[in-house]
Formats: structure tokens, sequence, C-alpha cells
């Protein structure tokens, strides 16, 4: 059974960015997973299921429109998990109805914890690589308009392989207050 996973690419220069950053801290992931925001976290799909996930990303992506995303800051899920990350600032709103609208489909994947939209910048490496990318991206600030997210698929080499990119064809919604 195949791996997939669906996320919003981060952009160069700000993806390249915090790729190397990630790398700098010695984070082993760092060239396998491309800088993103999480929509649906890596799921082992039935490759007879395949074809209806595509279709019904396909029209969740036409039931939603592009808009503007700001990533500021870091922030960590540190005692819990040892990760840091870039705080999504703008966006919020439309992640969150992207992410309940891939998960309502044919394809169901529990949560481990509450949805929180962010850009990993360290995973479970030692606390000082965690604390250096925490602080030297504490000041990061960057937006950028997002158009469309993808399917992944994840190998058996960790490695996240995008498959296909589906753009937000839907009207564009003003984030709610």
């Amino acid at each position: 059974m195949a791996v997939h996973g669906v996320s919003i690419a981060v952009p160069d220069p700000w993806g390249a960015q915090l790729q190397q950053l990630r790398e700098d801290v010695g984070d082993p992931m760092a060239r396998a997973i491309p800088p993103h925001v999480t929509l649906m976290p890596p799921t082992e799909i039935e490759p007879e299921r395949l074809d209806l996930f595509v279709t019904h990303l396909g029209s969740v992506a036409q039931q939603h429109g592009s808009f503007t995303m700001r990533l500021r800051g870091t922030g960590s899920f540190r005692p819990v998990s040892p990760v840091v990350f870039v705080q999504v600032a703008e966006g919020i709103p439309m992640c969150e109805r992207l992410e309940q609208a891939v998960r309502r489909g044919p394809v169901t994947r529990d949560l481990e914890f509450p949805y929180h939209p962010h850009v990993t910048i360290a995973h479970a490496i030692a606390d000082a690589g965690l604390d250096r990318a925490f602080e030297e991206l504490a000041h990061f600030d960057a937006a950028f308009e997002v158009g469309e997210f993808h399917l992944y698929e994840h190998g058996a080499d960790e490695v996240w392989r995008p498959m296909t990119a589906f753009a937000l064809s839907g009207e564009r919604l003003q984030p709610s207050s």
C-alpha cells in the first residue's frame, strides 16, 4: 500500500531558504521533505482508492480559491513533540477549510494532534539544533500567494515526491476575523 500526503508547498526563494536552514541544523530529512504546510499527513492509501481520492482533491480545489499566506516567526511543539516550525500568520482559516475538505473525502485520516498549520523546520533532532532553528528564524517573514496544493507520494526512502498539483480555482474568500 502506498503512502501519500497532501500539502501546500512553500515557494522559492523562501522554500529554499527554509530547506537550507533545516539542513544546516542537522535535520536528516531536510532534502527528503520540501518545506510545506500539511493538509493531510502521510497516509496509507489503497491503490484502488487513489483514483477516487485524486478526483476528490480536484473537487476540493474547484471549491476553494487562492489566498495569501504569510509565514512569520517561529514556534515549537516542545515538550510534547520535538518540532520547531515557522508559524502561519495569515491564511490559517483557508488552510483549515482545505484541511477539513481534504479529510472529508474517500480517504480518511485521524490526526494525532489538533490541526495547526505550520512549516516544520526541525524535527526529532538534538535540542541544540532545535534551539538554533527557533532562534535563527525568529524574525522570518514571507508572504506569497497560494494558488495550488499537491498530492505527494511518500516513498519507502522517506522522500516526498509531488505527483499532482491541484489549482485552487474557486471563489477567493477573505479570511474571517
